[in-house]
This record gives structure tokens, C-alpha cells and sequence, in this order.
């Protein structure tokens, strides 16, 4: 029997995300054990850029529950990934969860090619932002093999099953979880099969997924094609550029510490400057006060 592991980025509990993970669990038809993690359970620290990850156990020093959530996608077989819109964007536990990506590489071998998929959930229809983008961006980090992504629509909890058409949604990503990834019929970047762009002028673009650039060409059937290359340091369109870059990051150790000195001049002269504003200290705790004596 499989193991799938749903990621849920919801603090609600019995929310839209929480719920809609559930029915793409009860829409699979391998036979499955479903695993659930809510990721504001986790205290998850913000990664300090300390690069410790990459050298020695290849885990995070940082002291929080970082490798639970990592021991759990890798002992996956395949993994949900449901996400609540808040202002446009992803709620940030998930931002502060891909931000602590160095600590992936430690599992690479366990993460790539796990078959994936992701919803992101929006409270007015037409205002997902860019959540999509970052589901996508958060599972072609996680090095997985992202079967189907999709946005449905649902504010209060419990809303988004109102709408029907969310089931099929559901559904549809059940069925898509263990199959072979469709080919896709909407104009999309031919390395990664992201669909998002930004528009650099004239007939230039760049895919805000896989951040390589190329041009867009209007075919004489009016279709959109758009023609990327390869930048030449690309981070997970292949497992060998997956470890590659893993490399890369490594050898930035001994590049610190060719150019310290060069490096520790240029930051010094910044040393002064300006006024820090800075939290109030928090006085220490102290024990309640013994009760009176009868």
C-alpha cells in the first residue's frame, strides 16, 4: 500500500485546503495510507543563508522541526500539496518552508521524481494572484514530478464543495496523482511546462518558473508558442542539474573563503550608518506568586 503525505499550508482547521486534500485523497484509486501535515504544527525557523546544510550530516543546524517535515515527504510516495490564498500570494508558512530549500538537497536522491500535486485555493474567483506559481515553484523545488496543479475558488470554510465543479477538480487531481502526466494544450514553457511569463519587450520572455528566457512566437493558426532556452545553470529540469547545482552551492565555501578579506573590506564599509529600530526586550519570565498562606 502507498503512502501519500498531504501538505497542508492552512493554519484553519477543517478548512477549504485541509478539506479539499482529503477529497483528491478519497478520489485515488490506488489503494493508499493518507498522511497529513499541517505546516503552522511545525515551528520553522527562517533560514540564515549558513550553507551548513550542504556540508557534513547535510542537515539544517538551525534547532526546529525542519527535519520531521523532510523525513515525512521523503517516506512519501507521493505527496498533496493544498494552499490558501492571502493577498494574492501563498499563505508564507509555505514561502518559509521553500526558503529553507538548501536543506532539500540533503534528500534529493528520496525527493526526485515523486509524483505531485498541488491546488490553490482562492476566496474570490479570478484573485488566486500568483499562489499557482508558487505551488508549482514549491514542488519543482522539492524536486517532485508535478502531475497536475489547480486553482478552485471557496472563502468560508467548508465553501468550496458548494460549488460542484470543485469536486470534479478534486477528482480530477486523484486521478492525476499516479498517471501519466497529459501532454498540455495551453501555450506553456517548454522546459519546465510553466505558464507564466514576464514580457521583456519586443518578442522576449522569461518563465517565472524555471527562470529561463526565450521569445514568443505567434503561429500563422493564431496558437502561442513559446520557444525557451536553457540558461546554462537551470536548478531541477533534470536530476543531474538537480545535483549539479548542489555542487555549485558547495563550492561557494571555498569561494568565501578565497575572497574573505576582499569581501570583509566592502562589507565594513558599511559597518556604520543609520538608526536601528529594534523590539522592546521582554522581561524575563517569572513564576506565579506563591498563594497566601490559610
Amino acid at each position: 500500500m502507498k503512502t501519500i503525505l498531504a501538505i497542508i499550508a492552512s493554519p484553519r482547521k477543517l478548512g477549504n485546503s485541509e478539506i479539499m486534500a482529503k477529497e483528491i485523497s478519497r478520489c485515488i484509486e490506488t489503494p493508499h495510507r493518507l498522511n497529513l501535515l499541517r505546516l503552522s504544527d511545525f515551528h520553522i525557523r527562517p533560514c540564515t543563508g549558513c550553507y551548513q546544510c550542504l556540508f557534513k550530516s547535510k542537515r539544517c543546524v538551525l534547532k526546529d522541526d525542519l527535519d520531521l517535515i523532510l523525513d515525512a515527504m521523503a517516506a512519501a510516495d507521493a505527496l498533496i500539496l493544498a494552499v490558501p490564498t492571502y493577498f494574492l500570494g501563498a499563505n508564507a508558512e509555505l514561502k518559509v518552508l521553500l526558503d529553507r530549500g538548501l536543506a532539500f538537497y540533503g534528500y534529493a536522491e528520496k525527493l526526485w521524481g515523486k509524483p505531485a500535486v498541488g491546488v490553490a485555493i482562492a476566496g474570490i474567483e479570478g484573485l488566486e494572484g500568483y499562489t499557482p506559481l508558487v505551488v508549482e515553484s514549491f514542488l519543482k523545488m522539492l524536486l517532485c514530478d508535478i502531475k497536475a496543479v489547480r486553482v478552485a475558488y471557496g472563502a468560508l470554510p467548508g465553501e468550496i464543495f458548494v460549488d460542484s465543479a470543485n469536486k470534479s477538480i478534486a477528482a480530477e487531481l486523484g486521478r492525476a496523482l499516479f498517471a501519466p502526466a497529459p501532454a498540455k494544450n495551453e501555450p506553456s514553457c517548454p522546459l519546465c511546462g510553466g505558464q507564466v511569463f514576464r514580457f521583456l519587450g519586443a518578442d522576449r520572455v522569461k518563465c517565472m518558473l524555471c527562470s529561463n528566457t526565450g521569445t514568443l512566437c505567434i503561429m500563422e493558426n493564431g496558437r502561442l508558442v513559446f520557444e525557451i532556452q536553457r540558461g546554462g545553470h537551470d536548478l531541477f529540469l533534470t536530476q543531474a542539474e538537480a545535483v549539479r547545482h548542489g555542487q555549485w552551492l558547495r563550492q561557494m565555501k571555498d569561494r568565501f573563503l578565497a575572497q574573505k578579506s576582499t569581501l570583509k573590506k566592502i562589507a565594513a564599509a558599511y559597518r556604520r550608518g543609520g538608526t536601528w529600530i529594534k523590539p522592546a526586550p521582554q522581561p524575563a519570565d517569572t513564576p506565579d506568586p506563591a498563594p497566601d498562606e490559610p
